[in-house]
């Protein structure tokens, strides 16, 4: 009998797919969704627009998203039109996307570490050799440093994530300008976590009009809450549009898919009341945690890093039977939690307490207590 694994890629043999734990828990601050459900009065404005096209479901959707991306682009503001933005399945198929068209074999994809974990193995599926920059020791990243990298690299695609997953840290605009004049292909800047910056304006969005060979990339799972409708989307120059239709599939976005974030966006400002809220749960995880005297990276998304644990997996595990799911990056000695609702920050913030008296073997506080901005 043929043995699948021999017939596999070679660069993908013994590799493990990407995957958070799904758990039956009573707190589950893993995966950055939005604690909050949709409003009904938005809910009923999804149900109404996906009413309208279940009739047609026999013909193909409009495999171009116009209307979709035209609502996009009014949602971004900037004088986007619908030639600046192209949406598909999550945030992760417009990554894919990105790297079939300007990736591939013989080609180099640059990114900096600790970041969004969905970025190598990306470039791995598409066969994009991947080169790590790493973060600097505070988990930012400097103009300089990311010159630097390029100049040592020399890649085809860069990847920037502000805020940065996991660490929640914000970039510059003069770091996104620098990774731009310094690269000669693409850099891309994942904002999947734009909406709860501290300073949203300062969206990359705005330096799209100078910068023809940037991107910029959202998405509706996390500010929206729309995790399980999966719709990812970019702005970008025009060209970059029209290059990303020789590598999509067609009618890759579904009907029922575009009507419902359409019928989302009608209902934007009730989603986005959310967002506060949340920032209000992210900005007292932070100060608390550091009252108990653990590392805390500033945070401008809705989760945050935290640290000053001697056995991080233990401490997860240790939250987990107290029914508190967070998330084990895998980076040592940090833990990531998702900002959550009132009661749900409560019952973290306790189970985080009553195992650091419990166990406070698991916790290192001679360890570094820098604070990453």
């Amino acid at each position: 009998m043929t043995n699948i694994d021999s017939l596999l890629r070679a660069d993908l043999r013994g590799k493990t797919p990407y995957g958070a734990p799904q758990l039956d828990v009573e707190v589950a601050l893993n995966t950055n969704e939005n604690a909050y459900a949709l409003p009904d009065t938005v809910a009923e404005a999804i149900q109404r627009h996906v009413a309208e096209v279940v009739g047609g479901l026999n013909r193909y959707p409009d495999r171009d998203a116009v209307d979709l991306r035209r609502d996009l682009a009014a949602y971004l503001g900037h004088d986007l039109s619908v030639d600046n933005v192209w949406a598909a399945n999550g945030s992760n198929e417009i990554l894919q996307q990105l790297l079939q068209a300007f990736g591939g074999p013989g080609r180099t994809a640059l990114g900096f570490t600790p970041s969004y974990s969905m970025h190598p193995i990306i470039a791995s599926s598409t066969g994009t050799q991947w080169a790590d920059g790493l973060r600097e020791a505070d988990f930012g990243l400097s103009a300089e440093h990311v010159r630097a990298a390029i100049a040592e690299h020399d890649p085809d695609v860069v990847f920037l994530c502000s805020p940065n997953n996991p660490t929640g840290t914000a970039l510059d605009a003069e770091v996104i300008v620098a990774a731009v004049e310094a690269c000669r292909g693409m850099v891309i800047v994942d904002e999947a976590y734009a909406e709860f910056a501290r300073e949203p304006e300062n969206t990359a969005v705005r330096l799209l009009v100078d910068h023809q060979r940037l991107v910029v990339t959202r998405t509706m799972s996390k500010a929206f809450g729309l995790a399980g409708a999966r719709l990812g989307y970019l702005a970008a120059h025009p060209d970059v549009i029209s290059a990303l239709l020789l590598v999509r599939l067609p009618y890759h976005l579904s009907s029922l898919t575009q009507a419902a974030a359409r019928g989302a966006l009608t209902g934007t400002k009730q989603l986005l009341a959310t967002v506060d809220e949340i920032r209000i749960q992210r900005d007292r995880i932070v100060a608390t945690i550091r009252a108990q005297g653990l590392p805390v990276a500033d945070s401008d998304a809705n989760f945050v890093l935290f640290g000053g644990m001697a056995d991080a997996p233990a401490v997860w595990q240790k939250l987990l039977d107290r029914g508190v799911l967070i998330r084990d990056n895998g980076l040592p000695g940090w833990l990531r939690v998702t900002a959550g609702t009132q009661s749900e920050t409560t019952a973290f913030l306790a189970a985080l307490q009553a195992v650091q008296t419990v166990n406070p073997e698991l916790f290192d506080h001679t360890s570094s207590t820098k604070e990453s901005t």
